[in-house]
């Protein structure tokens, strides 16, 4: 069941801290894992992110859902966030668009929301918005009845409407504790908006709720795991936080999520299960323990303890929109969770 650039930088810091079924799998994870026996399989969800992007997956985006609304296994599925590229505009009819392609799930759809609907509105390619007043639309299109899911089945969930952050989202189901977080790419959207070198006052008040919103969230997923003795803890979002792809990240493009990934180590290292994180925005699969012990992640947060049953999952987007990740549940054997890529029966 589901139960539900530098003053300003380091004021900035120091606040924020207080169809084709049957296609041939892609890949597999962890990497040591294997697939389990039918007979071990619990149930299973889809992840995607950073798709439609562009006119052809745009067109492409029903066929998509009905494939994986054909995909008997798929009891849910997550969109990690970015519903649309980095160099479009940001309109009220686009968003309606793909919100009357989101009713078109037929199970449960827990949408995370990302930085290309609204973060980065600001640019002229984008329509030159108030990337406030896009968030304040995305909520009002996407999330009309806070603590319910989108799509044709719309369970309950548990919701931080209360803090005007309806995107923020708990449930509970066969052993593992889910959270659904509203972090974004673009700095967590402490980039400056176009004409500005630093944040604006609106826009740091802004993440600096959604931050102290975002650790909540954090804290009460690990908190349900612990009162239901849940085995697992899964978080969504669409930043990613470890960026493989960036070969010499610096911390000034990184430091607003540092008060999020240091409640994430924290959290994980006291959890005596795994934990795993699913994440959009780099656009490339990867699976990784991002925290582990040696890995440049930890020094480069400033986290002391290192969280090796943290893996993350990232999806592929953009471009390499191309496939679905099928993750399984399992009720035994040595991994709790493992996924496939799925390839899109056309795209």
């Amino acid at each position: 069941m589901w139960r539900s650039r530098r003053r300003w930088q380091r004021a900035a810091l120091a606040a924020i801290g207080v169809g084709v079924l049957t296609a041939t799998v892609l890949s597999s994870g962890p990497a040591t894992a294997t697939a389990a026996p039918a007979s071990d399989d619990g149930y299973t969800f889809a992840v995607i992110g950073d798709i439609p992007y562009g006119a052809a997956q745009i067109a492409n985006f029903p066929n998509v859902i009905a494939q994986i609304n054909a995909d008997p296994a798929v009891q849910w599925v997550n969109h990690v966030g970015d519903i649309k590229d980095g160099s479009s505009v940001c309109s009220d009819e686009y968003f309606e668009m793909i919100k009357s392609n989101f009713d078109k799930f037929a199970v449960p759809l827990v949408y995370t929301i990302g930085d290309n609907e609204w973060t980065d509105c600001h640019r002229p390619n984008n329509g030159g918005y108030n990337p406030l007043e896009r968030l304040a639309k995305i909520r009002q299109v996407f999330f009309p009845d806070a603590g319910r899911t989108l799509g044709q089945q719309n369970p309950r969930v548990q919701s931080q409407d209360r803090l005007g952050i309806p995107e923020n989202v708990r449930w509970e189901r066969a052993g593992i504790s889910f959270g659904a977080l509203h972090v974004v790419g673009s700095n967590d959207s402490l980039a400056p908006w176009t004409g500005n070198s630093a944040p604006t006052p609106e826009q740091t008040a802004e993440v600096l709720a959604r931050t102290s919103a975002a650790i909540d969230e954090i804290q009460q997923t690990f908190a349900d795991a612990r009162a239901h003795h849940d085995k697992a803890v899964t978080l969504l979002l669409q930043a990613d936080m470890f960026d493989p792809t960036v070969p010499n990240p610096t911390f000034a493009d990184y430091y607003g999520f540092q008060p999020i990934v240091a409640t994430i180590a924290r959290e994980s290292a006291a959890f005596p299960g795994p934990v795993y994180l699913f994440n959009g925005d780099s656009h490339v699969f990867n699976s990784d323990n991002p925290l582990a012990a040696g890995s440049k992640w930890l020094s480069f947060y400033g986290i002391d303890t290192p969280a090796p049953n943290l893996t993350r999952v990232t999806v592929d987007g953009s471009a390499g929109a191309n496939n679905y990740l099928r993750v399984t549940v399992h009720h035994k054997g040595p991994q709790v969770l493992t996924w496939t890529r799925v390839p899109f029966a056309t795209s």
